[in-house]
């Protein structure tokens, strides 16, 4: 009997020491486990501290100062240069003139007057595409006037006439959208109606070089539609 209790004794001892060095390690389990979240915590707050600190950094960086329009060189032009440039603008837009009309016109004693300094500024700064300008006043002569093809050139780049350029009238004469029959035949009614011409007269006036300059095909078709 006294070695059975001595047995028993020494089971439960061992059944007590096994308990506690279970409950031991667990515990040193918990303590890793918490270093190891503590650890994560701790990273994840220097982390976001970083962030909050490149951020606020940026924020107070300086920032680049947009510099004011330098009107300085505006200032310097004369008054009378500027008027001069708003001149040959209206003109441009307007009345469609090429660069040497506008520059005579502007200097002209019968025109604005001004000086030969000013109005060289306006034709250097003036926006104008004198392509287009030159194109404008081919309509206009056409649906207006009724001219020929040549006669509309002619007019074009004449010095007491448009005073294009060759290259300007060319591009004009090249785009502008003209029936140049119809315009012989208006031409023909006009000298009909007006100074009660015969045909022949008419037609040998629509094909002269010192009269309209229509082509031979031009007249024939006007006199042929003459009522």
């Amino acid at each position: 009997m006294a070695k059975e209790g001595k047995k028993k004794g020494s089971c439960l001892k061992t059944l007590l020491i096994i308990v506690l060095a279970f409950v031991v390690i667990g515990g040193i389990g918990s303590a890793i486990g918490g270093d190891k979240d503590k650890a994560q915590n701790t990273t994840k707050k220097t982390a976001a501290s970083t962030e909050k600190t490149e951020e606020q950094d940026k924020s107070t960086e300086p920032k680049e100062e947009q510099s004011a329009p330098d009107n300085s060189e505006d200032d310097q032009v004369p008054k009378e240069y500027k008027s001069a440039l708003n001149k040959a603008n209206s003109y441009s837009e307007t009345m469609h003139m090429s660069k040497a009309g506008l520059y005579n016109q502007l200097t002209s004693e019968y025109g604005e007057q001004f000086s030969a300094e000013a109005a060289q500024y306006a034709i250097d700064n003036v926006q104008a595409d004198w392509n287009s300008n030159a194109l404008e006043k081919a309509k206009d002569y056409s649906d207006t006037m009724y001219m020929s093809k040549i006669g509309i050139y002619n007019q074009l780049i004449s010095e007491y006439g448009e005073q294009f350029t060759a290259e300007e009238a060319q591009y004009a004469i090249d785009h502008v959208e003209a029936d140049w029959n119809a315009n012989a035949l208006k031409k023909a009614k006009d000298y009909q109606d007006t100074m009660d011409m015969s045909p022949e007269a008419i037609r040998d006036q629509l094909v002269s070089e010192y009269g309209e300059q229509f082509t031979a095909e031009e007249a024939e078709y006007a006199i042929a539609n003459l009522s």
